[in-house]
């Protein structure tokens, strides 16, 4: 009589599970947007600071290389320093994905909504 009752434990297992997920990922987005990353270019000439996420926070230039005649190396330079932040931002997004999915322990090759 009470035979199938054993999988709505199973059900409330699984329902509690998906609500620690929701829970983590939304620490985790919060996280993000703390995690800071810096890229560069012109062996530091030009660095660019972002959120994990990838929102641009700074960006700081070298005083010597602010020459008129030089202006499209400067825009050259700024452009491959916001690259290299926003390719470090997204790396970065990906390892702290892995770290959760390895703590929940789902397949490091899952793709979460973050």
């Amino acid at each position: 009589m009470f035979k199938g009752l054993g999988q709505l434990g199973d059900m409330a297992k699984m329902m509690k599970a998906a609500k620690d997920m929701q829970e983590r990922m939304a620490a985790l987005q919060e996280a993000l947007t703390q995690i800071e990353v810096r890229g560069e270019a012109g062996a530091g000439l030009v660095t660019a600071t972002a959120s994990a996420k990838g929102v641009l926070t700074g960006l700081s230039i070298d005083p010597s290389i602010l020459v008129a005649s030089e202006k499209e190396v400067v825009e050259d330079l700024i452009l491959a320093a916001i690259k290299d932040t926003q390719a470090k931002a997204k790396a970065r997004e990906q390892e702290e994905q892995q770290k959760l999915l390895a703590e929940l322990g789902l397949p490091a090759d899952m793709n979460l909504p973050v």
